[in-house]
């Protein structure tokens, strides 16, 4: 019965419900499109493991952002994600513009259970940390720049701190999420940690809701604060509006309207567009 036991837990078992791992979100983590939740990725239950692929663009009138990942949940217990960034300017002065992130999550579900507790009042809640690292700067050596810091940043690295809870009330067919991030990042890191106007850790809100349409279609709405750190970058809330179609656990397609807010004070103008992201697993 043991190496019975263990080889079952050796092979993905698809065993959660469809659309209960979330999507990948902007850096790499089982959640939504801009926030991370408590769900662990990927579809293996607990005695099994889960894995996909994602690739997300995001498209405003002076900016374009791409993301490509993996991630592997284990046991429904942990979850493990890689991600890299790929953001460019398509107005001038930015025009080429170029900037790369490399990003590395883990996640682990502390209590409850999304599914499973129903009867209770508990929510699922998680703890996670994304550990981000700058690539450098392209397309401004004209102003002498390849470095965030050098557009007043302190650091090109840095990790966000998360907790995560996430109710599923199957009843009402809904999902609500609260995130509190402690970070120092602009853009998510993007444009560095820190800067003139603050290098300090400061907790961030990020709340969800989605309405499950039916099994396949889910539409929901997402708000993520953002620090102000740098005087360049009058960097503002994120928020969207998505809809996540799940045609089969293997593959699931979210399409979004997001507003990012003011970028740089280069291009002062609040941010606004289509997301768009396609995800493959089991």
């Amino acid at each position: 019965m043991a190496v019975g036991g263990a080889q079952g837990q050796g092979r993905p078992d698809m065993g959660k419900l469809s659309a209960t791992g979330g999507v990948s979100q902007l850096e790499g983590a089982g959640g939504g499109g801009l926030v991370p939740w408590a769900l662990i990725t990927g579809y293996g239950s607990r005695d099994s493991w889960g894995a996909n692929l994602h690739y997300t663009g995001v498209r405003t009138q002076d900016y374009t952002l791409a993301t490509a990942g993996l991630a592997v949940g284990l046991a429904d217990r942990v979850e493990l994600s890689l991600a890299r960034q790929h953001f460019k300017g398509s107005l001038a002065p930015l025009d080429r513009l170029a900037i790369r992130q490399d990003i590395v999550g883990v996640k682990v579900k502390l209590a409850g259970d999304a599914v499973y507790g129903q009867d209770v009042f508990l929510p699922q809640i998680a703890v996670g940390a994304l550990y981000k690292r700058n690539k450098g700067v392209d397309g401004l050596g004209t102003l002498g720049v390849n470095k965030v810091t050098q557009l007043g940043a302190k650091d090109d690295s840095g990790t966000d701190v998360y907790v995560a809870a996430t109710k599923l009330l199957l009843a009402q067919s809904l999902l609500l999420n609260a995130t509190v991030r402690a970070t120092r990042a602009n853009q998510m890191g993007l444009l560095g940690f820190g800067g003139d106007k603050g290098n300090a850790y400061k907790a961030m809100l990020e709340v969800s809701a989605a309405y499950m349409v039916d099994r396949q279609m889910v539409a929901g709405v997402e708000y993520r604060q953002k620090p102000h750190n740098l005087g360049v970058d009058h960097e503002k809330a994120y928020y969207d509006v998505f809809v996540a179609w799940f045609p089969s656990k293997q593959v699931s397609v979210t399409a979004a309207y997001a507003v990012l807010g003011d970028i740089t004070v280069f291009n002062p103008k609040r941010q606004r567009g289509a997301y768009l992201s396609v995800q493959a697993g089991f």
